[in-house]
Parts: structure tokens; C-alpha cells; sequence
């Protein structure tokens, strides 16, 4: 899994702990601790999937597009790193005579799809409120 799901997570957490403020990508890069331009990509993402609402211009930003309670991790996840755990290569070749290179691709994707759906249904458990929930507790 890359990166970009604990910055759409944190970024997240953040708007929710922030209701109803409308929150730079600046500000947001501040608190995630890296670049605006990164926040904006993972922000553009969320967006599409209307997890966060956007308003362009001097007051702009970004805030929650949903309940936070609403908001489980499974969601982001599909948003931002749906396919991570699929591998950009495989090996074998499926038009080789032996069985072991021309099924491994097959097997695999099987193996890989069943563990992303796995991964997935764990994260539903989680909500945005939830995390915030454990955050201010520590």
C-alpha cells in the first residue's frame, strides 16, 4: 500500500476535527506534514468519490463530503489504493506448454483479488469519527 492512504485518512480526520471549516491544502499539508501538491492530488480523488466537497477561490477548501460516521476506511481505501495489493508484474507466461507458467497469472490474480476484498471488508469496521474518537483519547 502506498502512502496516499494514511494522507486521505489523515487529511480526513482532520476536516472532521475541523466541522464545518473549509480547509486550505495548505493547511491540510501543514497538518499531514508534506505538500500541498500531494494533498490536492489525494483531495482530487476523494472529491470524485464524494468524500470531500470542494469551493474554489480566497475562502476555499475542503471539507468533509459525508458524515464522518459515515466514512469508513474501506471507503477510502477503494478510493485512493483499490488494486495495491496486485502486484504490477507478474510472472509466467500463460501461452508456455507448463502448467506452472501458463496458470501462476490466474491463480494469483484469484488469491490477490480475495485478499484485497479482505483488506477492504476489515477497513468497513473503521470510520473516520472512529479514528477521531481514538485520537483524542490517546
Amino acid at each position: 500500500m502506498n502512502s496516499n492512504f494514511t494522507i486521505a485518512v489523515h487529511s480526513l480526520v482532520y476536516l472532521a476535527y475541523v466541522p464545518g471549516h473549509m480547509a486550505s491544502s495548505e493547511a491540510i499539508a501543514l497538518n499531514v506534514a508534506t505538500n500541498p501538491v500531494r494533498i490536492r492530488k489525494v483531495m482530487s480523488a476523494l472529491r470524485y468519490e464524494g468524500l470531500v466537497k470542494t469551493k474554489e477561490g480566497v475562502r476555499g477548501g475542503y471539507m468533509l463530503g459525508e458524515d464522518p460516521g459515515k466514512i469508513t476506511l474501506g471507503h477510502v481505501y477503494e478510493a485512493i489504493s483499490r488494486g495495491a495489493l496486485q502486484p504490477d508484474w507478474q510472472t509466467g507466461d500463460p501461452k508456455c506448454e507448463c502448467p506452472v507458467s501458463s496458470n501462476t497469472q490466474s491463480v494469483m490474480d484469484l488469491i490477490f483479488k480475495e485478499a484485497e476484498d479482505s483488506y477492504a471488508s476489515f477497513l468497513h469496521q473503521f470510520t473516520v469519527a472512529s479514528v477521531l474518537l481514538q485520537i483524542k483519547a490517546e
